[in-house]
């Protein structure tokens, strides 16, 4: 079982921009990240490659969010920006079962979860 643990997150005003990080433990794999406001069912939000060279993202987030790693640290990152009312939500980064670039956005392909952030944007 792999170890996510998740730091970064909090409050911002609408038009802000917060960073989300990620550290595995002893996982080098497909990562991703995703949200779940309450009532609503969890989102992909974005998706890295173990080597980093592929990224796919959520069309309501694309060219404001970025997510990247750092191999020698095992940690990813969601860099947000221009937030929104709507981006907040309780963010998880998850790491995927099995290699291979598909269906990266859905949460059938990952086996082990962190603990959640808390994202709040006020308007």
């Amino acid at each position: 079982q792999v170890q996510l643990v998740e730091s970064g997150g909090g409050s911002v005003q609408a038009g802000g921009s917060l960073r989300l990080s990620c550290t595995a433990s002893g996982y080098t794999g497909l990562m991703a990240w995703f949200r779940q406001a309450p009532g609503k069912e969890r989102e992909g939000v974005a998706a890295i490659s173990a080597r980093g060279e592929l990224t796919t993202y959520a069309d309501s987030v694309k060219g404001r969010f970025t997510i990247s790693r750092d191999s020698a640290k095992n940690t990813v990152y969601l860099d947000m920006n221009s937030l929104k009312p709507e981006d907040a939500s309780m963010y998880y980064c998850a790491a995927a079962y099995g290699g291979g670039w598909f269906s990266t956005l859905s949460e059938t392909r990952y086996l082990d979860w962190g603990q959640g952030n808390q994202v709040t944007v006020s308007s």
